[in-house]
């Protein structure tokens, strides 16, 4: 006799596609020099998608208790900021 088959797993929502949507797009903005050899993306607009990505999820965390994760909220801000500090060295 088998078991019965779990549950499926529920879709996820909006936020989550959006998270993870965003942060494809980071992963494409970042590797595509790499494997071209073109020029790199803007540090600002790196910076946009990780800001956009931090507020998705701040708002996730708004719906659900179990997403508040200061951590890892933190350490979007210190990347934003490490990019706007490279920026700011640059010769213009």
């Amino acid at each position: 006799m088998t078991p019965p088959d779990p549950a499926p797993r529920p879709a996820p929502d909006g936020l989550t596609i959006l998270s993870l949507a965003l942060l494809a797009l980071l992963a494409a903005l970042l590797l595509w020099p790499l494997l071209t050899g073109g020029a790199l993306p803007s540090p600002a607009v790196v910076s946009g998608v990780l800001l956009a990505r931090l507020g998705v999820q701040v708002l996730r965390a708004r719906h659900d208790e179990r997403l508040r994760r200061p951590a890892s909220w933190a350490i979007d801000l210190l990347l934003i900021a490490l990019i706007f500090g490279q920026i700011s060295r640059q010769p213009s």
